[in-house]
Formats: structure tokens, sequence, C-alpha cells
């Protein structure tokens, strides 16, 4: 009778967080992209060899290290905003910052991606939530942006490393 009891009551802990992983397709959807995309950037942080920080293939181009702090940046703020959360107060860093403090700074700002996103649900997607500049966009609509920036940058991060005789992350798996 006691384990009846057990899985009775795990079955009605358990039962409610399906629900409602299983009613927001969306936001799990978006929480598993930024998932996978702070693993890809984070990957290709890490084979890029420290003195190739300053590395940009064009005068107009941001340097490798730029688009580090600016993914930092961005993960704040977009995360924050989507999430609801004001972001950590934070030192700044520089592009011109070593990689060990870059690298960190990433890793940090993806962390607090993770807990800003983990109450989102489906149920606000429509918000309106204030973006730069004081223009509002809803949040399905911030979302998307983050998830094309994301994007974006890992495709330019990528040209860097393959720029540098380097493979990245994605293409590794494809070539073993």
């Amino acid at each position: 009778m006691h384990i009846r009891s057990l899985v009775g009551t795990l079955t009605i802990a358990v039962i409610p967080s399906l629900a409602a992983a299983q009613s927001s397709p969306v936001a799990q959807a978006f929480r598993d992209n930024a998932s996978n995309e702070a693993k890809n950037l984070m990957a290709a942080a890490d084979v890029m060899p420290a003195d190739k920080f300053g590395f940009k293939p064009t005068p107009a181009q941001m340097t490798f290290g730029a688009i580090m702090t600016h993914l930092a940046q961005g993960n704040d703020y977009l995360c924050g905003a989507i999430g609801g959360m004001k972001a950590p107060d934070r030192s700044k860093v520089a592009a011109t910052d070593s990689k060990d403090a870059l690298v960190a700074r990433l890793k940090e700002t993806f962390a607090f991606c993770d807990k800003a996103l983990a109450g989102v649900d489906d149920s606000k997607l429509g918000e309106q939530l204030p973006f730069f500049g004081g223009k509002m966009k809803s949040r399905a609509s911030v979302m998307t942006i983050t998830t094309g920036d994301w994007a974006d940058h890992y495709s330019q991060v990528a040209i860097y490393l393959r720029l540098n005789g380097l493979l990245p992350p994605t293409a590794k798996a494809h070539a073993e």
C-alpha cells in the first residue's frame, strides 16, 4: 500500500509540470534553441585561440572579441526582457580583454538566460515589451529576433574560425 501511495503522490506532483511544458510549445522551443545556441557559441569561443580574439576579416567588421562582448550584452538585455527579469549588474568587459575574461562573461550571460527564460510560457507571447529605444514589441517578436541574432552571430564566428583554419563546433560532428 505504501508503494501505491508513493506512486500516486509522484503522479500528482509530475502531471502539472508535464502539462505546463506541453501547453507552452513555443516557449519550450525557444528555451531549446537558447540552449543549443549557447552550446555552439561558447564552443566556438573556446576553439578560437586567445591570440585571434582581435581577428576581423576586414577593417569594417567586428573583431572576434567584439562579437563576444556584443553577445554578452545582448544576452543580458534580450533574455532579461523576454523573461521579465533584471540582468545582474556586471563589471564592463572590453573586446580587448583576455579570452578567459570574455569566455567567462559569455558563459555567465547564457547562465542568466537559462534563469530568465525558465518561467516563460506561451500565455504571454503577445505581451508588449519595451525594446531598444523604447519601441514596443511583442514577447514573441523579441524571442524571434533573439533566435535570429544568435544564429547570425554563430554564422559569423564560424566564418571567422574557418578563415583561421579552424573547424566550427557544428562542423566537427560532420567531419568525424
